[in-house]
């Protein structure tokens, strides 16, 4: 699917796997400050958009959100979500949501330590500076789950994972108070939920906008498998790194020697074989089902 315009909608702008629209001269949408998010079947890693693309990707993402959306709704959370009437095109995959004025940071929260947060508690004993206990391995539960904010980066370049004080120093105090206390909250909420269906939160990212009157307002997409860690809780066992439902699989076989990619040269990735392709959508709609609890209705 390429970035083009659609009908009603004229196209805004497109990201690593998202492309974004705003209402055309004429269209129902004329004049309100909305937008057309579509999720593509695009996938990235390590900063880059990998090829080819994971086929139903997209709608997969876009209904999980939706269902999370609902959930969250239950329990006071506003989101920005204002339809998801669009046109044929991008049904199942396109949103219409509220503009809003987005916080310029990665709101993360991290219930288990692995990734950028262990490879930095290997070295120090803290993650985004904060001070954990000694003897985490891969895959430990923390104490308690952790809000570590990172920068939000252009196309291209890569989010950096900030202290709650480059934070504050950003984005002013009152509103990174908000913006961690509004992450962990949700956080909270989806991490039983999960656990409920078997899977383990390990650590998600969210994104937060302030809409007209200041209220901050979940936005993009949310607790997927591109922007959580999803672990099957019957396999969770600390010491080494642990299945996944999530994009993790991808990146695992690129610093694989199947691979053959130097993840620090400046080549480019080699393209995705077809079994890893298979198995990565299988991974995703296996954590759809079990979070659900039901298949998607009318797959690719």
């Amino acid at each position: 699917m390429t970035a083009t315009g659609l009908p009603g909608w004229r196209h805004l702008s497109s990201g690593k796997v998202r492309d974004l629209y705003t209402p055309d001269a004429g269209s129902p949408w004329d004049g309100e400050d909305v937008l057309l998010m579509v999720a593509t079947d695009r996938i990235s890693a390590y900063d880059h958009v990998l090829s080819p693309g994971i086929p139903g990707k997209g709608i997969i993402l876009t209904q999980l959100s939706l269902w999370w959306f609902e959930q969250l709704a239950a329990e006071g959370i506003g989101n920005h979500l204002v339809s998801t009437e669009v046109p044929e095109e991008v049904a199942g995959r396109g949103v219409v949501v509220r503009s809003l004025d987005m916080v310029e940071a990665e709101a993360i929260v991290r219930g288990y330590l692995t990734g950028s947060g262990l490879a930095e508690y290997r070295e120090t004993g803290t993650v985004t500076g904060i001070v954990l206990p000694g003897g985490l391995t891969d895959g430990s539960a923390l104490p308690e789950p952790l809000f570590t904010p990172s920068t939000k980066a252009e196309q291209g370049d890569h989010d950096e994972n900030i202290s709650f004080e480059q934070l504050q120093q950003s984005i002013g105090a009152d509103l990174a108070r908000r913006l961690r206390d509004a992450a962990l909250r949700v956080y909270a909420l989806a991490e039983a939920k999960a656990r409920a269906a078997g899977i383990i939160l390990a650590d998600t990212k969210f994104e937060f906008g302030l809409d007209d009157q200041g209220a901050l307002v979940l936005a993009d997409e949310v607790l997927t498998p591109d922007s959580s860690r999803f672990w099957p809780a019957e396999d969770w066992a600390p010491g080494k790194a642990q299945p996944s439902f999530d994009k993790q699989f991808v990146r695992n076989w690129l610093t694989s020697d199947a691979s053959g990619w130097d993840r620090n040269s400046d080549d480019a990735p080699p393209e995705l074989p077809a079994d890893i392709v298979a198995a990565t959508q299988e991974r995703y709609l296996d954590a759809y089902r079990r979070l659900t609890g039901t298949e998607l209705p009318n797959f690719i």
